[in-house]
């Protein structure tokens, strides 16, 4: 057939290892539980500030409600959100 492709290592499957929707989905869930576990390690004095509360709510509304694709950009919003607490920690 002139309009065929010619065939790829996609196609026998050798080097293709795409993950699937559940391994994309646990190692989210791992991340999300690292991220968690740094936001609860902070004192008193940031857990009073109010970008505390909202890391809570990426890390746990937002995330649960945003399909997989989007859970990746949550993620990095509250890992950003924590990093700025961690310093407002140091300082005071």
């Amino acid at each position: 057939m002139p309009h065929r492709r010619p065939p790829t290592a996609r196609a026998n499957g050798s080097a293709c290892t795409r993950r699937t929707f559940r391994q994309r989905y646990d190692e989210l869930e791992v991340q999300r539980d690292a991220l968690v576990v740094r936001l609860r390690r902070l004192g008193g004095t940031a857990q009073e500030h109010p970008g505390y509360k909202r890391a809570l709510t990426l890390l746990n509304d937002t995330f649960r409600k945003s399909k997989l694709a989007q859970r990746l950009a949550v993620l990095q919003a509250a890992a950003w959100l924590i990093d700025v607490l961690e310093q407002f920690a140091a300082i005071v």
